[in-house]
């Protein structure tokens, strides 16, 4: 399996604008630009939130691989995912869970998730620290 991404961009760094498209279509030449990256003057995304969303949607569903895999079913699971930028680098993400989750204890919970959190595709793939916090609702 493959998926595709494609960006656009015409002009300077920070007085040029781009567009994204991803193979799904769910984006479909969304603007990103020097100021929705940094100062958020503008409508759209980059490519530090994109990587926070694949983040939380990755490590959400290997949490409920997991609980499956346990014969649980999640009633509902909620995952924030904050990137922190130091200068002109990503320095960390942390991954928050909130779940609703009948049978589990917050041992429990907390072990799966501490298990995604390392093993989901998109930490595996990353090179920086990555921690997470869960509370079983």
């Amino acid at each position: 399996m493959k998926r595709t991404a494609t960006a656009h961009w015409v002009g300077t760094i920070k007085e040029g604008k781009g567009e994204l498209s991803t193979q799904s279509g769910i984006l479909d030449k969304t603007n990103y630009s020097f100021k929705t990256r940094f100062t958020g003057e503008e409508k759209g995304t980059n490519p530090e939130e994109l990587l926070a969303a694949a983040h939380a949607g990755c490590f959400t569903m290997a949490v409920s691989l997991a609980l499956t895999e346990k014969g649980l079913n999640p009633e509902s699971l909620d995952t924030q995912a904050t990137l922190t930028m130091e200068g002109p680098a990503i320095s960390a993400i942390h991954l928050s869970i909130t779940g609703k989750v009948p049978g589990l204890t917050t041992e429990e919970f907390e072990a799966v998730t501490k298990s995604a959190e390392k093993n989901c595709l998109v930490s595996k793939v990353l090179n920086i620290p990555i921690s997470s916090d869960s509370i079983l609702a």
